[in-house]
């Protein structure tokens, strides 16, 4: 489009003497060309002229077809010759990638898991949505820094010690893992319920007895604390490996809870915090347009998510020193990240971009045919079920070929991954197996399955040697150049807005176009000069296809 209307600028400039912007769009039916503007209609009265006079005197000027449609719409033709002569000026073997972010740094939060619980599906759109995103910040030029703000501080730790010595013993942690501690503090939870309904507080007490222990560094407290986050991180690095994502940092709320206490204080003495009547401690942010503060401190003196998080974004500002911090968290914490970031302002930090990268649930269909939030009482709730059903369900698709185990748990993790962006992120997502595993429609296999095939025809040809093909008219493969062309606008857009939603889309299309072109376009039987032009082409296409699922967390199997 660019090249397009900077042609159709000069001829402008040239006939009419006037400098204007050139819209392109691109019509709904491919026969009234590959492009559209009005622009003839937009200069009539500028220079006096009929539309349609303007409009024909602009098509004079180009290299290539135009017609004028109706009173002066210029409807643009081009040909595959040219197309591909635009494409071969673009390539590179970073193709599709740019410089925008260069000399920036941004910090991008995922996925954040809670220790000492199993690592359950919750956690499965923070990982691919951060996951696709830090990879549309490296190709974007921007440098970046990953970290996995662990859940491993707060109330929970206090449940997970009192259910432990009431409900569990070492024996049974060293058997069943982090398993035994989930079941530990669904007992636990429980059991505070009951006790509250009694109108009883021992449970309860004890638990922030524990938390405040571990605050002050109690020897007993921290023991089980760094039993926990053992057991619970060699659980939540097993599972990471298995989806393939990793961060550079783990620096979870523990390691910011002392300091966050101090920051408080510090900012309490300064008058930016204050203090209310039953010792607790507030930020307002009536200045920033949010009528409710801030709880930052308990009024027993223990910790709160802000309180950790607080000294987690002075410790970003000092020791990363970045323009932008993304977070991967769901919706539901959307009006806690506003207060967040405007205390973040409030604070002097101003200056850093902080988004909250926020998405919808995961729903499934019930065996009622209901659609509804999947969760531990209707479905597959824990991450290794889910892995383990997935390459269960990847072996039936492949029953009969010749697939590695290898290839089968890229197709399995393509599929779940994939579903993830069938649409915006800011939406709800249905997980259902007959789709996320379908070979037609919106899925990871029938993208994957779109790219093994390019590569077996390129496998096919590798002793082939390439001819002179400036004569061959690239008519049939005009559909896939056009769209590799779009691929660079496709990522700069899913960059800029943070949607990698849009890369899946393409990819999509992309292997439509591909699907329709082996249909009628056959390449190891055309003649030589032929075959070469379609080989090209076919190359161009598998990189551009590897390099979009790869932004995605999606690898291409061998074979399928």
């Amino acid at each position: 489009m660019d090249e397009v209307a900077i042609d159709i600028q000069d001829a402008v400039h040239e006939l009419f003497g006037e400098k204007t912007e050139i819209k392109l769009t691109v019509p709904s039916d491919a026969a009234h060309g590959d492009l559209s503007t009005n622009v003839a209609m937009q200069l009539a009265k500028r220079v006096g002229k009929n539309p349609r006079e303007i409009a024909e005197a602009i098509t004079s000027k180009l290299s290539y077809d135009a017609e004028v449609a109706g009173p002066g719409f210029l409807n643009i033709k081009l040909s595959g010759v040219w197309l591909n002569q635009v494409l071969d000026e673009q390539w590179s073997e970073s193709y599709g990638g740019n410089d925008d972010g260069a000399g920036k740094t941004v910090l991008v939060e995922y996925p954040s898991q809670n220790v000492a619980k199993p690592y359950s599906v919750g956690h499965l759109r923070p990982g691919n949505q951060g996951w696709a995103v830090k990879r549309l910040m490296e190709v974007t030029g921007w440098k970046v820094i990953t970290d996995n703000h662990l859940g491993d501080y707060g109330a929970p730790f206090g449940i997970w010690v009192v259910g432990f010595l009431k409900f569990s013993s070492e024996a049974a942690l060293a058997e069943r893992g982090v398993y035994e501690l989930g079941d530990v503090y669904i007992k636990t939870k429980k059991a505070l319920k009951e006790e509250e309904a009694k109108g009883e507080r021992t449970l309860a007490n004890q638990v922030q007895d524990w938390l405040l222990r571990l605050e002050d560094g109690d020897a007993e407290a921290t023991r089980y604390s760094d039993l926990f986050n053992e057991v619970s991180l060699k659980h939540i690095h097993d599972v990471m490996d298995r989806l393939e994502i990793e961060t550079d940092y783990e620096l979870g709320e523990k390691f910011f809870a002392k300091q966050g206490k101090a920051e408080v204080e510090r900012l309490l003495k300064a008058g930016v915090f204050e203090k209310n009547s039953d010792g607790s401690v507030i930020c307002r942010l009536d200045e920033q347009g949010i009528d409710v503060p801030l709880l930052v401190l308990k009024s027993n003196g223990a910790a709160l998510y802000a309180t950790t998080d607080l000294a987690t974004m002075l410790y970003r500002e000092k020791e990363f020193k970045p323009d932008r911090i993304i977070h991967a968290v769901g919706a539901e914490q959307k009006f806690y990240f506003e207060q967040l970031f405007a205390m973040a302002k409030k604070i002097g930090l101003g200056d850093i971009e902080m988004v909250h990268l926020w998405f919808g649930i995961i729903d499934q269909i019930s065996e009622d045919g209901v659609r509804e939030k999947m969760s531990s009482r209707k479905g597959v709730v824990l991450m290794e079920e889910l892995l383990d059903q997935a390459e269960a369900k990847a072996r039936e698709t492949v029953k009969g070929r010749d697939v590695s185990e290898e290839d089968i748990k890229k197709i399995a993790l393509g599929a779940i991954k994939f579903n993830d962006f069938t649409s915006d992120r800011r939406t709800n997502i249905l997980f259902d197996w007959k789709t996320i595993f379908a070979l037609t429609g919106f899925s990871g296999p029938y993208v994957q399955y779109a790219t093994v095939r390019i590569n077996k025809i390129l496998e096919s040809n590798r002793g082939f040697e390439m001819v002179d093909f400036s004569d061959y008219d690239f008519a049939a493969e005009k559909p896939m150049i056009k769209a590799l062309l779009e691929y660079p606008d496709i990522v700069r857009h899913s960059a800029n807005l943070l949607e990698p939603h849009r890369i899946a889309f393409f990819a999509h299309n992309l292997a439509k176009t591909l699907n329709q072109y082996y249909e009628k376009n056959p390449v190891n039987s055309a003649d030589d000069a032929t075959r070469s032009a379609r080989l090209m082409v076919l190359k161009k296409s598998a990189q551009v296809m590897t390099h979009a699922l790869d932004i995605l967390g999606v690898k291409v199997p061998g074979k399928m």
